[in-house]
This record gives C-alpha cells, sequence and structure tokens, in this order.
C-alpha cells in the first residue's frame, strides 16, 4: 500500500457513509466534512427497493456525487461495509453482476479526484451516519427541517450498465 504525503491530507475531506435496509424502506446517511471542520449532514430515503449492499453502495455513490459537486479534489470515504471497501480496494473480486455494476460505476467517478481511498471503520465509528440511514427510512424525517432529505426514485445503475459490462468482458476476457 503506498503511502500519502504530507501534500496530499492538505484540503482532504472526509466522507462517512452508510446504507440501511428494511422491511420499511430503505436508505442511506451521509456526513462531509471540510478540512476545517464544516459539516453537512445528508439523509437519503430511496423510492426503491435496494438491499443492505444495494444502500452500501448508493450511500457511497451519492456522497461521492455531491463532493463532485463542490468541487473537492481529496476525499477520503469511510463505511462499516465490508464488501463495498473490499471491492473498492481490490482486496476482493465482485462476484455478483449489481456489485460488479456498482464498483465500475464507483471506479468511473473516482478519476474526479486527485486523492480517492475508501477506508474500513467499525460499526461503533460510523453512529452518526447510521442514524442518519435509519432517519431516512423513518415517519420523523417528515418533521425533521434541519437534515437535507433526497428521494432518489431509481437505482443509481440500470440494465444498460450490465450489457455495457458484459460486452466489456467478453472483449477483454
Amino acid at each position: 500500500m503506498e503511502q500519502d504525503s504530507p501534500e496530499d491530507e492538505k484540503g482532504l475531506w472526509k466522507l462517512s457513509i452508510d446504507g440501511s435496509s428494511c422491511i420499511s424502506g430503505s436508505g442511506a446517511g451521509l456526513v462531509l466534512t471540510s478540512p476545517d471542520g464544516w459539516t453537512l449532514e445528508y439523509a437519503l430515503r430511496f423510492g426503491f427497493k435496494a438491499t443492505n449492499n444495494e444502500a452500501e453502495w448508493e450511500a457511497l455513490i451519492a456522497g461521492l456525487i455531491i463532493v463532485k459537486h463542490v468541487e473537492v479534489q481529496k476525499i477520503e470515504a469511510s463505511s462499516d461495509s465490508q464488501l463495498v471497501v473490499g471491492l473498492v480496494s481490490g482486496e476482493y473480486e465482485a462476484r455478483e453482476e449489481s456489485m460488479a455494476k456498482y464498483l465500475a460505476h464507483v471506479q468511473s467517478l473516482k478519476s474526479a479526484f486527485q486523492v480517492f481511498r475508501v477506508l474500513k471503520v467499525p460499526r461503533a465509528e460510523n453512529a452518526k451516519v447510521d442514524q442518519l440511514s435509519k432517519l431516512a427510512i423513518t415517519e420523523e424525517l417528515k418533521k425533521n427541517q434541519t437534515v437535507l432529505v433526497n428521494y432518489p426514485d431509481r437505482p443509481t445503475i440500470s440494465e444498460t450498465d450490465v450489457m455495457d459490462i458484459d460486452a466489456h468482458r467478453s472483449r477483454t476476457g
């Protein structure tokens, strides 16, 4: 693993993510922290069914899209999802088609950043985003006026992404 230089740490933003899925719905929580400590808390309630793993991916992608829009150059994302972190770091191989599509989508977003890291954190250290992800799927959210809320109605990845990956695999593999 390569060592990060102190120069890489200047201007580094931190993104904490968590996804949540249950019978009542699925959603995600994000906390974005600037180098000087300013934070943005964000909750997303998905208008589609998502597994816990899919919700974790959607949380990461939503966070990366937000930081890209605010022109952040250096990002360190943290998640308690062993699967997502393992796939992004290359430690794991995507075996399911949907996981491969999510990974490909994250890889395409990665190029927008000078520094891009995804770290595994213990669930206990992810408590704030865990609360936001659970808040997103409760009725209490309607009463909360301080959390930005988004209601994505479809997954980030689509059926056409699957065909693109399959075509790429048949050309390269």
